[in-house]
């Protein structure tokens, strides 16, 4: 296995929850905040000209649960290969460490944008209209 491979590897499944993270936005907390701005008339644009968020909308459940199992699985594979070990060539080790912290960040921004969409698709409607 080259070294390159590996290092695409280290960065996929944080890449992957980071992607289906922002799909909960696009989902639920855009459409939510564009309502509560009292933008209706830009969502029913938006809505109009990218019909698929009203089916990613309809299936939030199903959206959430992806999101939720890719971030867990990327979460246990960072924490697992926390202490692996890099190469011994100075160039490769320091690429490997940079890739591993990238990781870190993509995996904390994908938990942050999945916990914002969680929030606005299943806990603010309860809050702001009871």
């Amino acid at each position: 296995m080259s070294a390159a491979s590996d290092n695409r590897k280290k960065l996929l499944l944080p890449g992957l929850s980071l992607l289906t993270s922002l799909g909960t936005l696009v989902c639920c907390a855009l459409p939510a905040l564009l309502v509560t701005l009292g933008a209706g008339a830009t969502l029913a644009g938006l809505v109009s000209a990218a019909p698929q968020l009203v089916w990613l909308s309809a299936h939030k459940n199903a959206v959430f649960t992806v999101a939720g199992a890719l971030l867990a699985i990327a979460g246990a594979v960072q924490w697992r290969n926390r202490h692996a070990p890099c190469p011994a060539d100075p160039t490769q080790a320091r690429a490997c460490m940079f890739l591993r912290r990238a990781g870190w960040w993509l995996w904390s921004l994908s938990l942050a944008l999945y916990l914002t969409g969680f929030f606005f698709a299943f806990i603010a409607a309860r809050i702001f209209y009871g």
